[in-house]
């Protein structure tokens, strides 16, 4: 059997020196030139087929097992977050006001290190691995999708045809040495929304010669948090989160417009469903009925990333074979975060699991997106070992 810990291990230095080059050079979403750049030419230098420009500035290396078999498509995402780093690493950002602050300098590492670990073993492939370097899995950066859907358009999970998919997390939400890997949910979808109020502006002394779209927006806050309390079962889950509140220029002057934004977080459609109408029942209803003018958009960021049982299952089995010591969690719903690598499990079946990155000790256990963001490289190891073995069994599970 293969000892892909011990082949992780001995990558080490070569897995952190790319790390902390990615950390030093951040890039946002769909600017990753610098980044997929190197993406390349390290999988090219290994002989891997590689194709640049998928999906604006990802990279994908195609990586042909011995035998013919299934595509196992392997995805890391390489952005970094439009956030002023306060770590002090002596790798810490030199891009002013972007940082990696969610660890996808980890993720492209990882990457790049389970790519060298399966072309040493390429005989013993019943299959072919598709390595997919993503863009802005932050968020859109401009465009009108983000980086998943934009890969996908340019046919990622085509030419050769994609049969699963594997894909997964630094977590710093738990420790060293902590895996999880779930059947079923594991991450919410998400919506963005926005709502505009117009109501009649005139002077704060005034207020009854106006349409104050200040207190309708207050009203409808307060009111959009019945859905969750009151129309989501107790035992399903919903978050709906008012985060942006843009209203009025000056203390005595009742404004004309009020601006509301913020997001949706769901696993289930039928919850979905009822949020989303409830969203549009409330929204309206209130605001209407304190005489403003509504309009609302809500725009979906992200399916929810549900797991294939059977992939999972077997990720599963190698976790305990690769690292039998870790505390392997097998709960779902791991988080009300989103992620875009559902758009891929929407289309082809996978399993996205997380490895656990902090150490208290060391004070490496700041949350992701905080300024103070970062993680016990030990976990750079575990993960490249645990993503290679998991790629080979889920490659040659009959």
């Amino acid at each position: 059997m293969n000892d892909f810990l011990s082949e992780a291990k001995e990558l080490f230095p070569y897995t952190r020196t790319l790390r902390r080059d990615f950390h030093m050079h951040p890039e946002l979403g769909f600017t990753e030139i610098r980044t997929g750049g190197i993406v390349a030419k390290e999988l090219e230098q290994l002989g891997i087929e590689v194709t640049k420009g998928v999906g604006k500035t990802g990279v994908v290396g195609l990586l042909e097992g011995a035998k013919p078999g299934p595509i196992l498509l392997l995805r890391f995402d390489m952005d970094a977050l439009p956030i002023t780093e306060d770590t002090g690493a002596e790798y810490a950002s030199t891009n002013p006001g972007v940082m990696h602050a969610c660890g996808h300098d980890g993720h492209t590492a990882i990457g790049l290190t389970v790519a060298k670990i399966l072309h040493a073993h390429r005989h013993e492939l019943t299959g072919s691995i598709k390595f997919c370097f993503q863009p802005s899995e932050e968020g859109f950066n401009g465009e009108e999708v983000g980086g998943a859907e934009m890969m996908i358009r340019d046919g990622v999970l085509d030419g050769p045809k994609v049969d699963k998919t594997l894909a997964m997390h630094l977590w710093n939400e738990r420790p060293l040495g902590w895996v999880g890997v779930a059947k079923g949910p594991v991450m919410a979808g998400a919506e963005e929304f926005h709502i505009k109020l117009t109501g009649k502006g005139g002077h704060g002394a005034a207020p009854h010669l106006t349409i104050d779209p200040v207190i309708a927006a207050a009203h409808i806050i307060t009111a959009l948090q019945t859905i969750v309390a009151r129309n989501v079962a107790p035992l399903q889950t919903a978050v709906v989160s008012a985060t942006k509140v843009d209203i009025g220029t000056a203390f005595n002057v009742i404004p004309q417009e009020a601006m509301i934004s913020g997001t949706i977080r769901t696993f289930d459609p039928a919850v979905r469903k009822t949020v989303l109408e409830r969203f549009d029942q409330i929204t309206r209803g209130v605001g209407e009925a304190m005489g403003c003018q509504v309009d609302t958009k809500v725009v979906r960021v992200t399916p929810a990333v549900i797991n294939n049982d059977l992939i999972a299952g077997k990720v599963q089995e190698t976790v305990q074979h690769v690292l039998p010591e870790a505390e392997l969690d097998t709960n779902g719903f791991i988080t009300m975060g989103a992620e875009d690598m559902a758009y891929m499990q929407e289309k082809v079946d996978g399993c996205y699991f997380f490895v656990g990155s902090n150490n208290k000790e060391r004070h490496l256990d700041y949350g992701h997106h905080h300024p103070k963001f970062d993680f016990d490289e030990e976990a750079l190891a575990r993960g490249a070992a645990l993503m290679a073995a998991a790629a080979m069994d889920v490659l040659n599970a009959r």
